[in-house]
């Protein structure tokens, strides 16, 4: 009669064909078994590749964003540049033109004053005479009033800058003077003005009229 041997003994003649199949194997086809024991470090070594490539990937990214941010940076200061030199322009424009409507206005404020006053010279021409009728009458009252009334009118001028021009003795200036008539050498230096018929006026370096006097011939 045949023995049964227990489940347990039977279990362990199984692992010894399993691991005796195992044996077999590795000595018909050794790579396969190494590299099966390699898979899983293949399967950390892609693992570690694929997040440094995502690592280089957002580098890039980031150099990419920090150029263009460079870029907008740039441009901006460009347009600043541009804008602040544009306002400068701007600025120094109305500076000028201002300037010039200041001049503008100035002279034509003092060419209004000129016409007036040029207009109220033989006024003062009148009342210089009148003053000189009045020394031969004998009221004197009115040869006083006259005077005042000359005086402020002189004083008005002068304010204004009005100056006579009257050079008895010096010597003769075109710019100043019109020689209407010629003295005789007994009258004075030759070249000087010897006789004074009108009084010119000046305001400032304009001159509102020229005199008229007679000179000496050189």
């Amino acid at each position: 009669m045949t023995k049964k041997k227990p489940n347990g003994s039977k279990e362990t003649v199984q692992e010894m064909d399993l691991e005796q199949t195992d044996t077999m194997l590795a000595q018909e086809d050794p790579e396969a078994v190494n590299a099966e024991a390699r898979e899983p470090d293949a399967v950390a070594k892609e693992g570690n590749d694929v997040s440094a490539d995502e690592t280089v990937l957002e580098e890039a990214k980031e150099s990419i964003k920090e150029q263009e941010l460079m870029e907008a940076l740039a441009t901006a200061q460009g347009q600043r540049d541009e804008y602040l030199n544009m306002a400068q322009r701007v600025q120094a424009d109305f500076d000028n033109f201002r300037r010039r409507n200041q001049n503008v206005r100035k002279e034509a404020f003092d060419d209004g004053a000129r016409t007036l006053v040029a207009s109220l010279l033989p006024v003062v021409d009148n009342l210089e005479r009148a003053i000189d009728a009045a020394r031969c009458s004998p009221d004197t009252s009115l040869r006083e009033g006259v005077e005042m009334v000359l005086r402020q009118f002189t004083e008005v001028l002068q304010k204004r800058g009005v100056e006579p021009i009257c050079r008895l003795g010096e010597k003769f200036d075109p710019n100043l003077e019109n020689a209407v008539l010629q003295g005789t050498v007994e009258e004075g230096e030759p070249g000087t003005v010897c006789e004074v018929f009108q009084k010119g006026y000046q305001m400032g370096e304009f001159v509102l009229r020229h005199a008229m006097v007679k000179v000496v011939p050189e």
